[in-house]
């Protein structure tokens, strides 16, 4: 009988080992390089990330599409159709690509700038869950891409973040 409440006892613990150990870390990721703009989700966890929802904020405004807030062609960047009909996984270390600009799209660095400007407002809010059901919140807003835009000599940076220089630093977890 011992032998019967140990065995049960440690599957259990397994469980209770395997969930905490096989969590996914969302991580809203920004990319501003000369040639390419990017907003990416990525999974720093060891277990996969499993979207629920992805939402937009730009004054006060909901949206479920990034196209949906900014005023540039959807064209000339990409972005994954986005709904809720349709799951996305991220697998540990991988990453989906929310939006990404390049160069070739936008010829010169004023176009880029147009870019970085109709970013900056908005906020991404990713609502995940791991393979036990447990939901996370991630929410970052775009102040970092304002952090070079001169506007009459004096740069954007007092509504900016404190960011290491990938953009790693200034995820909020909820």
């Amino acid at each position: 009988m011992f032998a019967l409440i140990a065995t049960i006892y440690q599957l259990y613990l397994l469980r209770v080992h395997n969930e905490k150990s096989l969590k996914p870390l969302g991580q809203i990721f920004f990319w501003d390089r000369a040639e390419t703009i990017s907003v990416q989700v990525q999974n720093n966890g060891i277990g996969p990330l499993i979207i629920d929802r992805l939402t937009f904020k730009k004054s006060d405004t909901i949206y479920s599409n990034i196209k949906d807030c900014v005023d540039l062609d959807p064209k000339s960047y990409m972005h994954p159709p986005l709904d809720d009909t349709v799951q996305r996984v991220i697998l540990p270390n991988g990453s989906l690509i929310i939006f990404e600009a390049t160069r070739e799209n936008h010829e010169d660095e004023q176009a880029m700038n147009q870019v970085k400007t109709a970013l900056s407002p908005i906020t991404l809010i990713v609502d995940y869950r791991d393979i036990y059901d447990n939901k996370f919140t991630v929410e970052r807003d775009f102040n970092w891409f304002s952090r070079h835009i001169l506007d009459a000599g004096l740069p954007h940076s007092e509504n900016c973040q404190v960011t290491d220089s990938l953009g790693l630093g200034a995820n909020k977890f909820i």
